[in-house]
């Protein structure tokens, strides 16, 4: 062409765009390969023959010819494409590293890839939006990975990483190539007019072809028609069933059969009776906790009272019952749930006997071996019943065989139509398409023909098995033989029916006493934290009012001018005579210096004592006695275990950090009073 062409028909520009469209397609293979979950090692490579072709494309348009004459947003596009799959090679070749552990290398391809993706963002100015996303995404996962792999380094492996430089360069694999242009162009093997035909010809090819559309959709239906006729004539005789149930092969419907199936694949009704006993089992499990949680709050209780019969009105403590009333009501709440859910356990367990009968047909294995047999008859009068039989079957393979032919005989059409090519005839034709028509159409004559005699022959078959059939039912007794099975098929769908019943009521049986085990545990645990915290009062109370008795006796003894002890059996005996007239008179032993000093209190926030969750306010049971009807009472949400902390543990209680006694040195009490041991009193170690 000389010196007339432009320069995208130039030699730069036509193979630039070759390594272009090359980069391309091999950047297609890249995605299928992605998308069908190759190994990491083979999309490394495929990637990296992405970016090889893009780098080549942009050093063709980096030339001086090309340079001026594109706009720069390709430059900038290819640029970017070259980097990205530059980097995306090195990130899939880490993660094959990183299998074989070797970290070092690993290290030095993800900031290798890093470091490019960094540079390349810099002139990204006119690049598409989604090319910088999908930059953008990369460059997160591969910092996310190097940042792994470089704690594991320094923590594990302790590896030298070497420079990205002095790597090796990545593996590639191209898969596309070239089309060499002589074999694209070459005219020599391309009839370049065939597809072209004249438009009578056409119209003629069109109607021919719906005239054989025609035969061919009648014919099929005609076909489908016998078989569908056939499979409803012998369902409503029952056949082939009663013959296979002669020779004891047992069929159930499909649906019944998978639902049989799943019974025993669930342990079956056999398997009830371990439910059961798992039951029964969390059932006493529930109840000894809440038994074990009264008697705690029960102790207690008593342990008060004692104490407060022996000391009278020092006892200053609240009662254990005014405490304990919302712990109370919830244990009691608890009981009754339990005690209705051990009516529901029991109405399974009689459930269960009940229909122990009716469901055991389901743990038969095979199932089919609980069907009725059709025996043959205990007497007969001319021995025929092998003959019937033999007939009946024979007939029956009959009418299989021509199932078969109906399905060549389709076979066939389909295979005439696909070879029916009408079109050179249409176009050499000089006479009328009509004459043409009759004669091609003429070739399906013989089919039709075939179809026809099975669709009769079919019809005079299951006349004559229709006859066989009453006369084998009449010799086998067939009608009652249905009965019988019909009347087995319901009992196992009632016994299905029971067993997923059953099955569902433990199932939620289960379920309440795990969760209602979980409410006992939670509140059992509160019931220690509160009989605790109580024991630590008492001690301190005890403490109290001893120090309390030991200063009215230091009085006494100051006003009668002697020292005189009291009986060991009597500790609570003033040794004076005379008792004061006006108790107000008395001095209280906190106002005695000499025994007792009440320290400052303190305003740091770490000594103050936790709150304690035995208040009288009412919180919301975790369960509640429902309606009658339900197998179970539903659970609700559980209390939480947890305090917070800054408050007493309740009305009046001092903790031994908030509001304690200072101990001063010498301020002892004489005898007979002493110190109380480590125990609580109801173990034996304080007595009058």
């Amino acid at each position: 062409m000389g010196t007339s062409t432009t320069v995208d028909l130039s030699v730069e520009c036509v193979g630039m765009l070759e390594r272009l469209m090359l980069a391309q397609a091999q950047e297609c293979v890249f995605e299928n390969t992605i998308a069908k979950g190759s190994t990491p090692g083979v999309c490394a490579k495929i990637s990296r023959q992405v970016g090889l072709y893009y780098e080549e494309a942009l050093a063709a348009l980096s030339v001086a010819s090309l340079k001026d004459h594109f706009d720069k947003g390709w430059i900038a596009h290819v640029q970017l494409k070259a980097a990205l799959f530059y980097a995306e090679a090195c990130y899939r070749y880490s993660l094959e590293l990183h299998e074989k552990e070797e970290i070092a290398e690993e290290i030095a391809r993800l900031k290798s890839g890093s470091s490019m993706l960094s540079e390349v963002k810099k002139s990204s100015r006119g690049a598409a939006a989604q090319l910088l996303d999908a930059i953008s995404k990369l460059e997160a996962n591969i910092n996310r990975n190097l940042d792994r792999a470089v704690k594991e380094n320094d923590r594990v492996y302790l590896m030298r990483v070497p420079s990205p430089s002095s790597l090796p360069p990545l593996p590639a694999f191209s898969m596309v190539k070239i089309m060499p242009m002589n074999e694209v162009l070459d005219a020599s093997k391309e009839k370049m007019f065939a597809s072209l035909v004249p438009d009578s010809s056409a119209k003629a090819l069109s109607r021919y072809t719906e005239m054989v559309d025609d035969i061919i959709r009648t014919q099929a239906e005609k076909l489908q028609q016998g078989s569908e006729l056939t499979r409803v004539r012998l369902k409503e005789m029952d056949l082939p069933d009663s013959i296979l149930s002669l020779e004891g092969n047992f069929m159930l419907p499909t649906d019944l059969k998978e639902d049989v199936e799943a019974v025993q694949i669930s342990g079956g009704p056999a398997g009830l009776a371990a439910e059961l006993q798992q039951l029964m089992d969390l059932r006493r499990v529930n109840h000894e906790l809440l038994v074990q949680t009264e008697e705690l709050l029960q102790k207690e209780a008593t342990e008060d009272a004692q104490f407060r019969s022996q000391f009278g009105t020092r006892w200053t403590r609240p009662q254990s019952s005014t405490l304990t009333k919302n712990l109370q009501d919830r244990l009691n709440r608890f009981a009754a749930n339990l005690k209705q859910a051990s009516d529901s356990d029991a109405r399974i367990e009689r459930s269960v006997r009940d229909h122990s009968a009716l469901m055991s047909i389901l743990d038969r294995r095979p199932i089919e071996s609980a069907l009725p047999a059709l025996a043959r008859p205990i007497m007969s009068l001319d021995a025929n019943e092998d003959a019937i039989v033999g007939a009946l079957k024979q007939s029956l393979r009959q009418l299989e065989t021509l199932g078969a032919q109906r399905a060549g005989l389709e076979d066939m059409l389909k295979e005439m139509k696909r070879k029916d090519d009408v079109l050179p005839k249409l176009m050499t034709s000089t006479g009328s398409y009509e004459d043409l028509f009759r004669k091609e159409i003429a070739k399906y004559d013989p089919i039709r023909e075939d179809i026809a005699q099975n669709i009769e022959a079919q019809e005079h078959l299951l006349l004559q098995i229709q006859a066989q059939n009453e006369e084998f039912s009449a010799v086998f007794n067939l009608e009652d033989y249905k009965a019988s099975r019909e009347k087995c098929y319901k009992q196992i769908q009632a016994a299905i029916a029971k067993y997923r019943e059953i099955k569902e009521n433990i199932n939620e049986g289960l379920k309440f006493y795990v969760t209602l085990q979980d409410a006992i545990t939670n509140i059992k645990q509160q019931c220690s934290d509160f009989v605790m915290t109580r024991n630590i009062q008492c001690r301190e109370m005890i403490e109290d009012v001893q120090r309390q008795m030991a200063g009215l006796s230091f009085q006494d003894r100051k006003n009668t001018g002697s020292y005189s002890y009291p009986a060991v059996n009597q500790p609570h005996q003033r040794s004076s005579s005379q008792p004061p007239s006006d108790p107000q008179n008395v001095p209280h032993p906190r106002s005695q210096t000499s025994y007792y000093q009440p320290p400052e209190q303190s305003t740091v926030p770490a000594y103050a004592h936790p709150p304690s969750p035995y208040t009288t306010s009412q919180q919301p049971p975790p369960y509640h006695i429902p309606a009658p009807g339900a197998p179970y009472p539903p659970p609700q949400a559980q209390h939480p275990t947890g305090q917070e902390y800054g408050q007493p543990a309740y009305p009046g209680w001092r903790g031994p950090y908030y509001n304690a006694h200072g101990q001063q040195p010498g301020s002892l009490p004489r005898p007979p009073y002493t110190i109380p041991g480590p125990y609580p009193p109801h173990q034996g170690y304080y007595k009058q």
